[in-house]
């Protein structure tokens, strides 16, 4: 057995790097940014009313003044002239500031007869103009890579950007074995059970930023087999689930060998996931993952995401991790590390009772993965541990 930082190294190595592409911005949401972007102009690009009022200049501001209305500015649609004293220009919300004016006295502060305002006696000193460049300017940068989510397309929008360089998509084929599994909707026998990992896994690989393929379940047959790989033909990543085991019926690794693919390593110290395999079939990067649910997406998640992102662009290296203090007492570890599945609730980590690699249910109310170290010492509650969000 490896460890978890040596196995996660083989597959970085293994990983197929994306070229990029350009695309149309309102077709980059969930996008991993491949190049940086830089503004193509400043916002607001000229000083801008916050209010609808006039455009007046502030030394003419007291109680009671009058100024004389000379024209209007709206959104669109500015005043060409230049604002004197005694004057005023009508200005609504967003529309530019003429010259000359340095402030906006709010319609409800003036009382208007005809073309004469009459300004009120309780005129704030806010000068509700926004200035130019006042939410960025032309040298703000959005930094690669990242996922590109609704928020970064109005910004990159505002910035009059509407191409941007993306990392292609990776494709991740996935393959489920046994004779044990079908999928949802069909009619199992008495002996059979629903194949749950793979939509986990797809949904997984989509919220990654990659495209997933599900194809059909594989017999306990190298025939099966055999046709399940020619199907992945032209996957970035090629995940077998269950089947990588040493029983009679564990048949990926012989399935593997006919085609000439490589193995980097198989099994690794830690729980849930022991029997996790990796190598090269082609150009095809091949992680073959534990047949058990939660083994699977814990497996998912701590490899095959890292993967993607560093296929995507992103630096080699493990997912994140935070510290927050146990809601219980925790015993000895063993000599895997664990991934013990929790919820932070309240700023505080609590355990699941039950930590049984088959158990979807447990996983599906957890919100962290607590990691616990080789032959980590006993804890208490209140002791800080760290943990992967999930």
């Amino acid at each position: 057995m490896i460890s978890v930082e040596l196995a996660l190294t083989h597959l970085f190595d293994l990983a197929p790097r994306m070229g990029t592409e350009c695309v149309p911005l309102d077709q980059a949401n969930g996008r991993i940014l491949a190049r940086d972007v830089s503004a193509q102009r400043d916002q607001p690009p000229f000083a801008a009313s916050a209010m609808d009022g006039y455009a007046v200049q502030s030394a003419d501001i007291r109680a009671g003044q009058p100024l004389t209305v000379i024209g209007e500015s709206a959104a669109g649609h500015r005043y060409h002239g230049v604002v004197q004293s005694g004057q005023a220009v009508r200005i609504f919300t967003g529309a530019p500031v003429p010259e000359g004016a340095d402030f906006v006295v709010i319609q409800e502060d003036v009382t208007r007869d005809g073309d004469v305002i009459i300004l009120g006696d309780a005129i704030g000193s806010a000068a509700n103009i926004r200035a130019q460049g006042a939410d960025f300017n032309a040298s703000l940068v959005v930094t690669a890579p990242r996922r590109l989510g609704p928020k970064d397309l109005a910004l990159l929008a505002a910035m009059n950007v509407d191409v941007v360089e993306v990392a292609k998509k990776p494709t991740v084929a996935l393959i489920s074995t046994g004779d044990e599994l079908v999928y949802p909707g069909q009619s199992p026998n008495a002996d059979q059970i629903i194949a749950s990992n793979p939509f986990g896994l797809a949904a997984m690989v989509a919220d990654i930023g990659g495209t997933a393929r599900i194809l059909p379940i594989a017999a306990d047959r190298m025939d099966a087999l055999m046709t399940a790989f020619d199907l992945a033909a032209g996957a970035d990543v090629i995940v077998t689930i269950g089947g990588a085991s040493v029983g009679d019926h564990d048949l990926v690794a012989k399935a593997l060998q006919h085609y000439g693919a490589t193995q980097s390593f198989y099994k690794v110290a830690m729980r849930p996931g022991k029997p996790l395999m990796a190598g090269a079939m082609g150009a095809a990067a091949m992680v073959g993952l534990p047949g058990n649910p939660v083994s699977s997406m814990v497996c998912g998640k701590i490899f095959l995401e890292p993967m993607l992102r560093y296929m995507m662009g992103f630096d080699a290296g493990p997912l994140p991790r935070n510290m927050a203090p146990l809601a219980q007492d925790v015993p000895q570890n063993g000599p895997r590390e664990h991934y013990m599945r929790a919820s932070l609730d309240n700023g505080k980590i609590n355990l699941a009772d039950r930590q049984d690699s088959a158990l979807l249910s447990v996983l599906g109310t957890a919100n962290a993965l607590v990691v616990r170290p080789p032959h980590a010492p006993a804890l208490r509650a209140g002791d800080l541990v760290e943990y992967i969000a999930f």
